[in-house]
């Protein structure tokens, strides 16, 4: 009998998945059975959860070399959530365009993994409306790396050059990125370095920047 409710209970659960109408989880903790990368997992039950906020550096894929950082954030995430009961949350959207479910994560102590793969300086904010409760809380994770020189941000280096922010995406542009011309007036922003856009909150075009903030 409890194998039938078991079996009842995860078709509901990617049932409400799919459909959209998954609400935040407030009490139940799944475990994780794989790790993909710095802001990807699969539960015990199949569905694939990518980490809401946040974006890590890609590991080699498709012939392309990991980026700098990728492995790093791999082994990080695999030591806080590989093999452990995590709780999920979800916002606005449950949902992205791969089908997998997006999610806040956290373990039975608390710890918010989201927010703790941005303050070692292995992922940084990526900004998406309209699913932004913890916003605040991951963009001062992130300040609080680049102070330290954590991770990506150590031995930052880089030109002063001039890019175009847009306020409502939150991404920043090269001056040649046709994405980055076409920002209106009232949604322009400049920034004389990577840095000062990333201290912002702002994340990289990837048609023009690639993923993540290491040339």
């Amino acid at each position: 009998m409890m194998q039938i409710i078991k079996k009842l209970w995860i078709v509901l659960f990617i049932w409400a998945f799919f459909s959209g109408v998954m609400p935040a989880l407030a009490e139940e903790f799944l475990s994780v059975r794989k790790v993909y990368d710095g802001d990807t997992i699969e539960l015990q039950n199949g569905v694939h959860v990518r980490y809401i906020g946040i974006n890590a550096p890609e590991i080699s894929h498709e012939n392309l070399p990991a980026e700098p950082f990728a492995l790093e954030a791999l082994a990080f995430n695999e030591t806080m959530v590989s093999s452990r009961l995590v709780r999920l949350q979800t916002d606005q959207e449950t949902s992205d365009q791969y089908h997998r479910m997006l999610g806040y994560v956290f373990l039975k102590d608390g710890t918010f993994v989201n927010q703790e793969m941005v303050r070692s300086g292995l992922a940084y904010v990526l900004y998406k409306a309209p699913n932004t409760t913890y916003d605040n809380v991951l963009l001062k994770a992130q300040q609080e790396a680049m102070k330290s020189g954590k991770g990506m941000w150590g031995n930052w280096k880089e030109k002063n050059t001039s890019y175009s922010g847009n306020r409502s995406s939150r991404r920043f542009h090269l001056k040649t990125c046709a994405l980055g011309q076409r920002i209106s007036t009232q949604n322009r922003i400049q920034f004389g370095r990577k840095w000062d856009a990333f201290w912002a909150g702002y994340s990289p075009c990837k048609k023009c920047m690639g993923q993540g903030p290491i040339e």
